[in-house]
């Protein structure tokens, strides 16, 4: 089965997206890295990232690979030029300049196409912005992950602090309703719900109890598709 799911900056998509492939004996891929990879890689060339035709030309050039870190794992990581871009891709510069680079119509195109070729063959699930609406509209099981935004701020903040970052609540609020704004506002396949998703808040709920609610609809439609 396809398992495509969508929502918001900072709701735990990645966290019980992984949750759900260990589960099921899927893999797993957070799309959002591709477009982190493809920022981490136009910043090191000196590219300017406003330039649509200059990255493009930079992300057809680049070498793509999608696997595990760690022998057997689900988690597919993105392989940029044969270089694993885990840790480039938390960088603070790449955070502030990737919706620039996800807002390239002609980088956008040629990422989904690249989604679409690592989905098909199924047993995955797959999470982003517009993997429901427009990178997968037909697959198996579609999902709408939510949560307010202060819930995610307090997320993210006990994130950063147990990590021994410096946090401040205010400033992630901040950048989270920026982010939701140029998510929402994007002409090229805008964060929206496809009208056939389950829609999960997760405000009050565990990582856990969002992967059960999702294991349950994936069983329920592998019973109806037999």
């Amino acid at each position: 089965m396809i398992i495509a799911m969508d929502g918001p900056a900072g709701v735990g998509k990645s966290t019980v997206g992984g949750l759900v492939a260990k589960k099921l004996g899927y893999k797993f891929i957070n799309t959002g890295e591709m477009y982190r990879a493809l920022t981490w890689k136009a910043l090191e060339s000196g590219a300017d990232l406003d330039d649509h035709e200059a990255v493009l030309a930079l992300a057809k050039r680049a070498s793509w690979e999608f696997k595990p870190i760690e022998e057997g794992g689900a988690t597919l990581k993105t392989f940029l030029d044969g270089v694993p871009v885990t840790g480039q891709i938390r960088e603070e510069r790449v955070s502030v300049n990737s919706s620039r680079i996800a807002a390239n119509p002609g980088v956008r195109k040629f990422l989904s196409k690249l989604q679409r070729e690592l989905g098909e063959p199924g047993g995955i699930v797959m999470e982003g912005r517009d993997i429901t609406t427009h990178v997968f509209p037909d697959a198996d099981v579609k999902i709408y992950l939510d949560a307010s935004p202060e819930e995610r701020a307090t997320r993210r903040h006990r994130q950063l602090k147990a990590s021994g970052g410096d946090a401040d609540r205010s400033a992630i609020l901040a950048a989270i309703l920026k982010r939701d704004l140029n998510d929402l506002k994007r002409e090229i396949n805008p964060l929206k719900q496809a009208p056939d998703a389950l829609v999960i808040d997760s405000t009050h709920l565990t990582m856990r109890e969002v992967a059960d609610l999702i294991l349950r609809r994936v069983r329920r439609e592998a019973k109806h598709a037999r």
